[in-house]
């Protein structure tokens, strides 16, 4: 072979290893972010890192970890959800107010709010309505049937749900624990299950998977059912942290949701689900509240920073693929 061909060869061994780098870095980002907000925080409180400083950090995060994931399954489809934060506070006052004294009318209200999300996703199908005037329209539904159950912040968590968040589990901190348990059984659902290539490639392509048989219908019905459910986990968990119902403590949600999962890596345009990356974006952005609070900066300015740190990641991941 000749010392040109050689070279040639070299070249380009090395430009797909920097490539390989590159996209490292970017699936990194989330949590580089992360981590410089940890290491923030144990530079403004010395024991941030700690097992209880750790619980006390990342348990605010845990609701919106799982409303980011329901959020997710919205924009796998390239969808947006716009009613996640007020399900959440419609799931939160229902559990505060009926699940000691009614827990069968509790459940009831679950498989109604999965049915109806399902009834959504067919909707919007069928009718070819855009998502986003969709979930716009029912996020007054449930912000005002939360204000019916609820109408005044208050009622209480049974005790099993809040003393559950006051576990201490061995080696890492419950909420730590919550969100490796979320990645995995999310990633199982959309790369280890055969439908969740089913459902990321109706998001991508959906014309191609429509030719392989499948139902756009079904997949539509199913996303947004899963949807759903995380939803509700979400405003169960909000409960059992604030052993309290507030059909409006979830409202900026949905904002934060869809920035936990652009921050993670999926795209808007559909077809990528990332949920290892989302949990973290959620966790990252749940961690801002916190750590303005050691250095003793104003909630005010909270929204603010969590729309820099989105910008900056995602500035550097345009950066990183455009050298690429």
């Amino acid at each position: 072979m000749s010392a040109l061909r050689l070279r040639d060869l070299g070249v380009r061994r090395t430009v797909r290893q920097l490539g390989d780098w590159r996209e490292l870095l970017v699936s990194l980002l989330p949590a580089i972010a992360l981590a410089a907000m940890l290491v923030w925080a144990e530079t403004l409180q010395s024991g941030s890192l700690s097992y209880l400083g750790l619980n006390l950090l990342l348990e605010p995060a845990i609701p919106l970890v799982f409303a980011a994931i329901s959020q997710m399954f919205v924009i796998v489809l390239g969808d947006i959800d716009l009613g996640t934060g007020t399900l959440v506070g419609l799931v939160n006052v229902i559990v505060a107010r009926w699940l000691i004294g009614d827990p069968l009318l509790v459940l009831a209200c679950f498989v109604g709010i999965v049915a109806a999300y399902a009834a959504q996703g067919a909707l919007i199908h069928i009718r070819q309505i855009p998502s986003i005037i969709v979930t716009l329209g029912t996020s007054f539904i449930w912000a005002g049937l939360g204000l019916l159950v609820l109408a005044v912040p208050g009622g209480t968590a049974p005790a099993w749900l809040t003393n559950f968040f006051t576990t201490a589990p061995v080696w890492l901190p419950l909420p730590v624990w919550i969100a490796i348990v979320a990645a995995v059984v999310v990633y199982v659902i959309t790369h280890l299950l055969p439908y969740g290539a089913v459902l990321r490639g109706a998001g991508s392509n959906d014309s191609a998977v429509a030719r392989s048989g499948w139902s756009l219908l079904k997949i539509k019905i199913a996303c947004y059912a899963l949807a759903a459910f995380f939803a509700i986990v979400s405003g169960f968990t909000l409960t059992g942290i604030t052993s309290s119902g507030d059909s409006t403590a979830s409202a900026n949600y949905t904002l934060l949701a869809i920035a936990a999962v652009i921050l993670g890596g999926a795209k808007f345009s559909g077809g990528r689900s990332v949920p290892i990356g989302v949990v973290i974006g959620a966790l990252t952005l749940g961690l801002i509240g916190p750590v303005l609070g050691l250095a003793n900066v104003s909630s005010d300015y909270q929204t603010g920073a969590q729309g820099l740190v989105l910008i900056l990641v995602l500035a550097g991941r345009a950066v990183t693929k455009r050298a690429r």
